[in-house]
């Protein structure tokens, strides 16, 4: 299987780190031989059509800045769509940096790679949240695959979960914690007493928030999730607009206090079912199942047969992230085989 990587940031190094610590893990158990022939970043690419070596590409990206910088396969300059078009592969692993509402560049990437009937695995949230149904729509018509479990809750398998393991149960609705960063927020907030801006200061020394948390804090993160679970799980043609959405950015140290005082703690909370969907600061018992504190998330599927379901875990990272993308190949390489 040779694949194109566009995006060469934590999820894309932490993926070539797993390969490169188990080489024989996707040959041996799965029968998949991955060659990883083109790597693109910021700066350009990186292209050896008989497989990279992975080494290598870290090694120029840290020391340099970008894989384009290696002496004899980089290609300063080049662009992603320049690479899907030329490179010969089977899959585009689609792992930019997310942009709401839009979700370009990644949406023409993927887009791109469909139609030139590339499998696409995708981390990226934006367009997913954007255009998931004309997504899965040219998909099929092109007859590749399209795998994004790692949008929604990173390594946590909360999509796959909903779509396969829940089968044959009705879900009414579903509700949990799905931002990491807001999250680790709230919890200083609780457990120190602090007000917003100084627990965001400190999530973002401790590397839980980037430089500009807008996306997190005003709710926008969470929103696109929930955008991406409505249309996949619950089949709702829905976009961002249709979300009632507010952030974390009103929540005051006083309201924090009054919660902490009754039990209760302060959630970013995503909320799905047949009358909303929504994200707003909630106050959650502290013993209920999704009040999970730090940087964990945690989602509640309530169904029909079986009750209510509580997955938690670590919803981001870029180790985690991987190994969804991870879990994606293997599952290409399965409905391949069909």
């Amino acid at each position: 299987m040779r694949a194109i990587m566009i995006g060469f940031g934590s999820v894309g190094q932490a993926f070539v780190e797993i390969i490169n610590k188990t080489p024989d893990l996707l040959r041996n158990r799965y029968g998949i031989n991955l060659q990883i022939v083109a790597i693109v970043d910021r700066g350009g690419a990186m292209i050896n059509s008989q497989g990279i070596d992975l080494n290598q590409a870290i090694s120029a990206r840290r020391s340099h800045g970008s894989v384009s910088s290696h002496n004899s396969l980089g290609h300063k300059g080049t662009t992603a769509l320049s690479v899907i078009d030329s490179v010969e592969a089977d899959v585009l692993l689609e792992l930019t940096p997310t942009r709401l509402p839009e979700g370009e560049p990644g949406l023409t990437h993927i887009e791109t790679a469909i139609k030139k009937r590339l499998n696409v695995i995708t981390t990226n949230k934006g367009p997913i949240a954007a255009a998931l149904p004309s997504l899965l729509e040219l998909a099929r018509y092109q007859k590749v695959n399209l795998k994004f479990s790692g949008t929604v809750g990173g390594g946590i398998p909360i999509l796959t979960f909903a779509k396969k393991c829940l089968t044959g149960c009705k879900i009414e609705s579903i509700e949990g914690i799905l931002n990491g960063t807001t999250n680790y927020i709230l919890t200083r907030m609780l457990d120190a007493g602090i007000t917003l801006d100084e627990a965001l200061k400190e999530a973002q020394t401790a590397g839980y928030a980037e430089a500009d948390p807008s996306y997190d804090i005003n709710g926008l993160d969470t929103a696109s999730k929930l955008v991406i679970m409505s249309n996949w799980i619950l089949e709702k043609r829905v976009s961002i607009e249709d979300v009632d959405m507010e952030g974390i950015s009103k929540v005051s140290v006083e309201e924090v206090k009054i919660a902490k005082r009754s039990r209760k703690a302060i959630k970013l909370i995503g909320r799905i079912n047949d009358s909303e969907i929504s994200v707003h600061p909630r106050a959650v018992s502290d013993d209920s199942p999704i009040c999970v504190k730090g940087t964990l998330n945690a989602v509640a599927f309530k169904t029909d047969l079986v009750g209510e379901i509580t997955m938690a875990g670590r919803g981001a990272g870029g180790t985690e992230t991987a190994s969804a993308v991870l879990r994606d190949i293997i599952d290409i390489k399965s409905a391949l085989m069909q």
